[in-house]
């Protein structure tokens, strides 16, 4: 038995096999790697699979599996652009392309220097403040040219951005 992967489990810990701990740990293993680097690096991946001894193919299996893990480096600034029905009728197409023209990337991408990446999702889940997106946590709403262009000088400047609909 290992009892650092038992002490991450708890008690349910003592109805597993170790084969099925180490795997129940990966999870949590990738999710806090991502959370301290953005993302899953290749050189983490192989430790972790040394150390779990686990074979590295079951390792990236189950990454790939989930959609919330990355492969490559992302952007302190996570900027996703709703392409819901609500935010397409009112205007995302212009947020998005505004943002992808003055930051010279695409969809899924990230600028350079690592300061931000953009991502579309189908829904935020705010229709009545169409058109929206989110910075990192924070929720943008009723996006119209002037907001946009405050977004986008933030975004710039590395400033925090809060998000409130009702703040001009």
């Amino acid at each position: 038995m290992n009892p650092e992967i038992d002490e991450v489990i708890g008690h349910i810990g003592d109805v597993l096999t170790d084969a099925q701990k180490k795997r129940g740990v990966l999870i949590h293993a990738f999710q806090q790697i991502q959370k301290e680097q953005n993302y899953l690096p290749e050189e983490e991946l192989i430790r972790l699979s040394k150390k779990l001894d686990i074979p590295l193919s079951d390792v990236y299996s189950t990454a790939t599996f989930y959609k919330q893990f990355y492969f490559s480096p992302r952007g302190k600034k996570i900027v996703r652009v709703c392409t819901g029905t609500a935010c397409h009728v009112r205007g995302a197409d212009k947020v998005l392309d505004k943002i992808k023209e003055e930051f010279t990337i695409d969809e899924g991408e990230t600028t350079e220097d690592l300061s931000m990446t953009l991502e579309t999702v189908g829904c935020i889940g705010c229709c009545g403040l169409a058109p929206v997106a989110t910075i990192n946590e924070s929720i943008v709403g009723e996006i119209d040219m002037k907001k946009l262009d405050l977004i986008v000088d933030s975004l710039m400047k590395d400033e925090e951005i809060t998000g409130s609909a009702d703040e001009e």
